[in-house]
């Protein structure tokens, strides 16, 4: 069956298009993804800003038309933290579903965190390390989500994300060693109290999703352009992570800007991002983490076979 499936993040709006095959093999079609910032101040107003709002319905037109281009049997679209945390987020996802025929729902973190640990692990060879846990930074939340072969055995879903604790704590260009400081206490907090110690220090090893890894992947690569082939699969350590936060951190924006392998459009926020896939790596007592083109968008794409619409 051809799927497309939409995800509609709090710093991303993103595409895939699709064969399922009913054992679940996945032959991708198309993949795009555009920085939108939806959850532009969601977490100062409680509510979807306008111009964001707009932002996101402009790539919307062209995802419909690319969906309708490859002719997609199914079409749905699954809205994340900034939605279901905006107060406005009902009346956004009615309107999506209304002007571009999507199956649109704002899924909980719970369900996120589930669709993201099938997209990550769905390929994974047997006998390789495990408990996993699959680190998904995203811009309003972050889940951490451990498991093994048969499926996902605890799940947490943070209120921690790139956008959020961005808006929240660095203030200036580049950020202050205080700003940093006052950042990395609570994102370390935040996993403390969210994954418990035993869960911890019994994972085996990691897969990180999303634009963060993806991001550091191929800043670590000097990558230009991007090549999801090489960053998939990638194996990023925390040294070399912790090299990259510290040399993003004593940049200004526009100097990230013109990092190879970073998207200009993911410089203000990729500080805030390579900062909680160290402090989550340290928190799990892990050396190094898989970075992972797969995430919730196929994790999604293999429910839509199976799911009504």
């Amino acid at each position: 069956m051809r799927v497309a499936v939409v995800d509609l993040g709090t710093n991303s709006t993103r595409l895939l298009v699709a064969d399922v095959g009913p054992g679940g093999s996945i032959a991708e079609l198309d993949r795009r993804t555009t920085v939108t910032r939806l959850g532009q101040g969601v977490d100062a107003t409680g509510a979807l800003a306008p111009e964001a709002v707009d932002r996101v319905l402009a790539v919307l037109r062209d995802y419909r038309r690319a969906i309708d281009e490859h002719g997609a049997e199914r079409t749905v679209a699954v809205l994340t933290s900034a939605v279901r945390d905006a107060s406005n987020g009902g009346a956004f996802t009615e309107r999506v579903r209304r002007e571009f025929g999507l199956d649109a729902r704002t899924i909980g973190g719970d369900e996120e965190a589930r669709l993201t640990f099938l997209g990550a692990t769905a390929e994974r060879p047997v006998g390789a390390p495990a408990p996993v846990v699959v680190i998904d930074i995203g811009g309003g939340s972050t889940e951490y989500v451990v498991g093994d072969a048969s499926g996902p055995h605890f799940h947490a879903s943070t209120q921690s994300g790139t956008v959020r604790q961005t808006e929240r704590h660095l203030h200036s260009d580049p950020p202050t060693a205080e700003e940093l400081a006052n950042l990395r206490r609570e994102v370390r907090s935040i996993i403390e109290h969210a994954v418990p110690a035993q869960t911890r220090s019994r994972t085996r090893a990691a897969i990180a999703v999303a634009g963060t890894p993806t991001s550091l992947a191929a800043i670590d690569q000097k990558l230009e352009p991007y090549d999801p082939d090489r960053v998939h699969g990638y194996v990023l350590t925390r040294e070399r992570a912790e090299m990259h936060l510290d040399a993003l951190a004593r940049m200004t924006n526009d100097e990230r800007r013109a990092v190879p392998g970073l998207h200009p459009a993911r410089a203000p926020t990729i500080v805030a991002g390579a900062l909680h896939l160290v402090e989550a790596l340290d928190a799990f007592c892990l050396d190094f983490t898989e970075v992972s083109e797969h995430d919730i968008l196929r994790g999604a794409a293999l429910e839509a076979v199976h799911r009504r619409s």
